[in-house]
This record gives C-alpha cells, sequence and structure tokens, in this order.
C-alpha cells in the first residue's frame, strides 16, 4: 500500500507539474491586436495565423478587418489595436498631420503583368474609352488615398478631366452590386472581389494602378511611434513574422488563395491576378509614393521615407 501510495503521488505530482508547465508556456505568449483589410495586399497577417508563424514568435494575435487605411489608422490612434495596415500615402498624410506612425514591413505589391486591381464598370454598360467616363461616378476604397491618387495619374494620361470625376467611398464588397443598381458608373476593385465581380455583374475597364509604375508597394504594416518605443521586440517580432508570411505566400499561391477566401468570405476563382510580397522594408518603396501623394495633391509636401521609420518620430 504504501509503494503504491507513493506511486499515486508521484503521478499526481507529475500531472500538477505539466498542467502548471503548460499554464506557463501559454502566459509567455504576448498578445498583440491587428487590424487589416481582408484584400490580396494586406493578407500577409491572416496567413500568419493560419500558419502558426505568430505563435512560434511567441505572439498571440488578434485580427479584425476594416475596409480601409484610414480607418485603421484612426482605430490605432485611439488605442483599438497595436498593428495596422494602409496604404503608404494613408500613412504619409497622417505623418503630415502630426500623427506619429512609423512603419515596419511591407505590404503586398502591386505588378502590372499580373494585376491585383482594376478599374471596371457593369457589363451593360456603353463605356469603351477613357473620355467615357468624364463627369461620372466612380467607387474607391478609400477618399485622398493611393487609388484616388492611381486614378488622378490615369487620367492625366488619358485625357480625362479628373475634376469632373465624382469620386465616392466604398467598401470593395459593396461595389459590384453598386455597379449593377446602376449607382456608380465605375469601381476600382481589388482581389478577390475583383475575380468575383469579372465573373458576375463587371468588366474590366481600366488598370489605373499602371499609371504609377509597372511595380510599386501598395500599402504597409505600421504602428504607433509610441508603441515602437515602449515594445521595441515586440514590434522586432512582428516585422519578423511578416517577413516569414511573405516569403512562404509568393511560393504557396493554392494555399494563400483559401486562407484569404475565408477572411474575404469569398471563394477563390480561377486565374486570380495576385500580388507579390517583400520580405524587406525598401525606403526607395516607400519614398515612389510620398513623392506620387505631393504630386497629386494629397499631400502638402514630399518628405524623407526615413522620417516614417522608428527612431524619427
Amino acid at each position: 500500500m504504501p509503494r503504491v501510495r507513493q506511486l499515486a503521488n508521484a503521478l499526481l505530482i507529475t500531472a500538477f507539474a505539466c498542467t502548471f508547465g503548460n499554464g506557463v508556456r501559454a502566459q509567455t505568449l504576448t498578445p498583440i491586436r491587428i487590424i487589416s483589410v481582408p484584400i490580396d495586399v494586406a493578407a500577409e497577417p491572416y496567413y500568419a495565423v493560419e500558419m502558426g508563424f505568430f505563435k512560434k514568435a511567441g505572439l498571440d494575435a488578434e485580427i479584425s478587418s476594416l475596409a480601409n487605411g484610414p480607418a485603421i489608422i484612426a482605430a490605432l490612434v485611439a488605442g483599438s489595436a497595436d498593428f495596422g495596415t494602409g496604404g503608404t500615402v494613408s500613412i504619409a498624410t497622417a505623418h503630415e498631420k502630426g500623427i506619429p506612425l512609423v512603419v515596419v514591413a511591407p505590404a503586398g505589391f502591386y505588378n502590372s503583368k499580373t494585376p491585383s486591381e482594376q478599374l471596371v464598370v457593369a457589363k451593360t454598360s456603353t463605356f469603351t474609352q477613357p473620355k467615357d467616363l468624364n463627369g461620372k461616378t466612380i467607387a474607391v476604397s478609400g477618399l485622398k488615398t493611393i487609388a484616388e491618387a492611381s486614378l488622378h495619374a490615369w487620367a492625366d494620361k488619358n485625357g480625362v478631366t479628373f475634376s469632373s470625376l465624382k469620386l465616392i467611398e466604398m467598401p470593395n464588397s459593396a461595389m459590384d452590386a453598386a455597379l449593377a443598381a446602376g449607382r456608380i458608373d465605375a469601381a476600382d476593385l481589388s482581389e478577390p472581389v475583383l475575380s468575383t465581380a469579372l465573373a458576375a455583374d463587371a468588366r474590366p475597364f481600366a488598370s489605373i494602378f499602371g499609371a504609377i509604375a509597372p511595380e510599386w508597394m501598395e500599402g504597409a504594416f505600421f504602428c504607433t511611434a509610441d508603441y515602437a518605443k515602449a515594445h521595441p521586440d515586440i514590434v522586432r517580432k512582428f516585422s519578423e513574422v511578416m517577413a516569414q508570411s511573405a516569403t512562404w505566400a509568393n511560393s504557396h499561391r493554392d494555399d494563400t488563395a483559401t486562407i484569404l477566401a475565408k477572411y474575404a468570405k469569398i471563394p477563390p476563382l480561377p486565374g486570380m491576378g495576385r500580388v507579390s510580397y517583400k520580405s524587406r522594408l525598401e525606403l526607395s518603396d516607400l519614398q515612389l509614393l510620398i513623392d506620387v501623394g505631393a504630386k497629386y495633391g494629397l499631400l502638402t509636401n514630399a518628405f524623407p521615407a526615413s522620417e516614417l521609420l522608428a527612431g524619427k518620430n
């Protein structure tokens, strides 16, 4: 009996140690809150969660979604999240207004060879050439963003009077129905909504992003300067996870399409245009969009891209 009791006590101690150890391990995961947009260009955090990259880095990531960069910036400033994604122009606009944001990782890159964005019109539309859009209503995912700058650049190159266009802000997910109902004349759509719209009520009209450059960084991941200063180790880990997610995503297109569809709630379609991802942030990629923003009136003046990095705010 004493021997049995000793064995039982040993098993009890072992079980307690395992339970306690698991609790300790769980507590070592640092919680972070991320806000992204469920479109291809901003999908790296979704991939990282599904593949367990955050947990391997010691981070417990909670992801929520909003419609565009300006809304995400507002949420971070309000303290509702730690990291977010947005267009470079939106981030630069916030910086110009004295909102201290720092860029910590690149988001997706537009490539004109495999466009993941297009300006579309309804299949029943009679529009055939750029000038047909003069005076028409066009939906973009966010006003005063790179979508607006791209439309401006395309209009200037194609004989369209940009000042005549009536721009309205609308989530990508609502644009196809608005086109079909005739509430808008054209819409700037990104994947995966783009492919779904083209299969239903829309047809391609122009790839306005190509008016900026054949390839460029559509957006970036950022946090507030205060958060970066207070949590440098977490920021470093987040950046490393985004790099890992970028490398993985570039070589697992089918897997990423399935994950993207899960969060966007849209089934992947064959031939869907995809962005590419870089694992390293380069100042030249940021500078291009800052200069574009200044050229088309979204920024008062251009400034050195280095001002958007941690330690410069």
